[in-house]
């Protein structure tokens, strides 16, 4: 496909117009690479040709190749022009018998050292820019893969719902592909295929064929292959589909095995590349009571190489583990204002009032008391509020600890110098870090867990509370009537919202609409996934008990991937909480029994006389409090770094690692008041 016809948006782009000849003379026609990131594009959703992409990936390569050449060229001509390198000292060791041949190659020196900078700084451009756009449908197609196989089983069980419902094929394609809000990315793959029966006149099984290639999930592709060999047969679509059900459950478990195997050799990584930084100080020390030790290599282990090593295995961490997609709201698309308001936090949209505001007067008043009345519920019982919105608290916390760390240094308590530091390590450090930490972490920290606490008290229940419902509909009566058979007869959160929901339909609201306010009131994927599977069956027929019994399948499920996931990371959470602790008792160590000792010898030799020389020359270019100020931050760095791992590899959230964080500080903190 020529350039030229690629499209409107590659008509209006110039860089790849310009890149285009470029684009023809290195990958030609038939370039596998080329092929290859056309269905990399594909599998992305991304609508670029392929010409196009690889014309504007070789533009901006260039041209960042360019200004990195440039950089690279100015800065290796601006080390000799101003003395900070001597051309003489740079040799490659040539034997050359010749005066003038010796003479030629030192004239050499400095423009092919400026040629070779540049050509390197070009190097490094062109492959970030160029290499950057190129790895980007990569890393689409691989994020896509990852959602869609994860959600493959609960869309495979939703699917056979529908089934159970009495819904046929083409009516199932329909409904999956308009569950966007719940199944993500599974329901855009369908999306492609209605809109190929629906748009391009194709057949829906030469679509599902063609999807089936186009999709970058092997498991949705093989799932789609043997649908359309169902379809063609005239085969049992709802046995089929409880068949891939259960095998698909089966694989998630399988799944999740593998992921928690790796997160074990993580664990085990993490325990060595963590202890690396510690012998690496150790060194340092010792070469420093020598003499021949840089302070700055001190300050780079301690500032820049913890960090490095605790961020790099934390992308590490994200690479395999496996959070839950969507947001876990429900957007019907044929609902109402009503249930539209539901998926808004309330604080800037007013709810149904909104739609009318600005026609007449009487509406804006309407939406002023509104939001009069939110504010004073927040004011009233401002902890609900934070509960709801644990990150609300950073905009009372952060300017609270602002205020701390500003009253401390205008009052003379907070030292602000380096000096000052030096002198007072355990003091300076406590005003500008742990503070400032304690502030911000402990309302943030407590606030968070009180909202997954609450969140839980609905999922811990749900699976139990499914198959009540299951056997109540099973009797004859309707889904309203089993809810409340299931209220009246159970305890905790969900029988309280099932009671809700029970008198919101009593008083007119359908029971579509009351399910999904409930769901978006806690907005929990797992549980969006649920609801969806519910109403939509409820609305074929009010005798559903198989499909609630699906719903408590894929819930079970779900609580034992869950379970297993917590008893397998609880161990993986020990070995990085252990490994802090070995750390932070090293580091004590060294500090009182090998610091403090050395620094008492030199203040020993300097008072001795000739005996204790020897000593002094050995400890003299130790600073004990330096040291110890470093060591502290090396010990408080990586207590940050290992609470959020901690929660991380946990929940696959970094909010639930700032419990850890606190109580790994509250320990350092400790340890270092009295060792240091």
């Amino acid at each position: 496909m020529s350039l030229e016809t690629g499209g409107p948006q590659q008509e209006t782009d110039p860089l790849a117009d310009a890149f285009y000849p470029l684009y023809r003379l290195l990958f030609g026609e038939n370039s596998d690479f080329a092929g290859d990131l056309e269905t990399k594009l594909t599998e992305a959703r991304m609508g670029d040709t392929v010409e196009h992409y690889l014309s504007r990936a070789l533009g901006v390569g260039v041209i960042v190749g360019g200004v990195l050449w440039l950089v690279g060229t100015l800065l290796g001509y601006g080390l000799f022009a101003f003395g900070l390198v001597d051309p003489s000292g740079l040799s490659l060791g040539i034997p050359v018998s010749s005066p003038a041949v010796a003479e030629l190659l030192r004239a050499l020196v400095v423009p092919v050292t400026v040629g070779l900078a540049g050509i390197v700084f070009g190097s490094v451009g062109f492959s970030l820019g160029f290499g950057g756009l190129v790895g980007l449908p990569y890393m689409r197609a691989g994020e896509r893969k990852r959602n869609i196989n994860i959600l493959l089983p609960d869309s495979i069980s939703f699917m056979y719902a529908l089934s159970v419902g009495g819904l046929n094929q083409l009516e199932i394609l329909r409904a999956m592909a308009a569950a966007e809000d719940t199944y993500g990315e599974v329901a855009r793959e369908f999306q492609s295929i209605v809109n190929e029966t629906e748009y391009f006149g194709t057949d829906y099984r030469n679509a599902i064929r063609k999807q089936s290639l186009e999709t970058p999930s092997d498991p949705l592709a093989q799932f789609l292959t043997d649908m359309l060999s169902i379809v063609n047969s005239g085969g049992d679509m709802e046995s089929f589909l409880k068949d891939k059900k259960d095998a698909h459950m089966r694989t998630a478990k399988q799944q999740q095995e593998m992921t928690l195997e790796t997160l074990e050799l993580f664990g085990e990584m993490y325990m060595t590349l963590s202890l690396f930084p510690l012998l690496l100080v150790i060194i340092l020390v010792i070469m420093s009571m020598l003499g021949n030790a840089d302070e700055r290599l001190l300050y780079g282990t301690v500032y820049a190489l913890i960090p490095l090593i605790g961020a790099a295995f934390l992308v590490l961490v994200s690479t395999v583990k496996q959070d839950d997609p969507g947001d876990g709201y429900l957007r019907p698309q044929t609902g109402s204002d009503r249930l539209a308001a539901s998926t808004n936090d309330g604080l800037t949209h007013m709810g149904i009032v909104e739609g009318f505001v600005g026609r007449f007067r009487v509406f804006d008043r309407i939406r002023a008391a509104e939001r009069d009345y939110r504010l004073k519920q927040v004011v009233q019982a401002p902890h609900l509020f934070f509960r709801d919105r644990p990150l609300f608290t950073l905009a009372l916390t952060v300017p609270a600890a602002l205020f701390a760390v500003g009253v401390a240094v205008g009052t003379g308590r907070a030292p602000v110098t380096i000096p000052a530091w030096i002198n007072r390590p355990v003091w300076s450090t406590f005003v500008w870090i742990y503070l400032p930490a304690y502030l911000v972490f402990v309302p943030l920290g407590a606030f968070y867990e009180w909202n997954v606490y609450s969140r839980n008290a609905i999922t811990s229940k749900l699976s139990e509370t499914l198959r009540k419902l299951s056997s109540a509909n099973d009797t004859g009566q309707t889904l309203l009537e089993s809810i409340m058979t299931v209220a009246e007869t159970s305890s905790g959160r969900l029988a309280e919202e099932f009671e809700v929901m029970y008198a919101k339909v009593n008083y007119g609201v359908s029971l579509r609409a009351a399910f999904v306010e409930f769901n978006n009131k806690y907005h929990l994927p797992r549980l969006a996934r649920t609801i969806k599977l519910i109403t939509e069956a409820q609305e074929a027929s009010s005798e559903i008990t198989d499909v609630l019994r699906t719903a408590a399948q894929a819930s079970e499920n779900a609580d034992d991937i869950a379970r297993e996931r917590r008893s397998r990371t609880r161990m993986q959470v020990a070995i990085i909480l252990m490994t802090y602790l070995t750390l932070l008792a090293v580091m004590a160590i060294l500090q009182t029994q090998f610091i403090d000792v050395m620094a008492g010898l030199t203040e020993q030799a300097s008072g001795g006389g000739g005996q204790a020389s020897g000593g002094q020359e050995f400890a003299e270019g130790v600073d004990a409090d330096l040291l110890s100020l470093l060591f502290f931050h090396a010990v408080t760095i990586q207590a940050v770094l290992a609470g959020l791992i901690a929660g991380y590899i946990r929940t696959a959230k970094l909010l639930s690692g700032v419990k850890f964080v606190v109580g790994l500080l509250t320990i350092a903190l400790g340890v270092w008041v009295v060792v240091g």
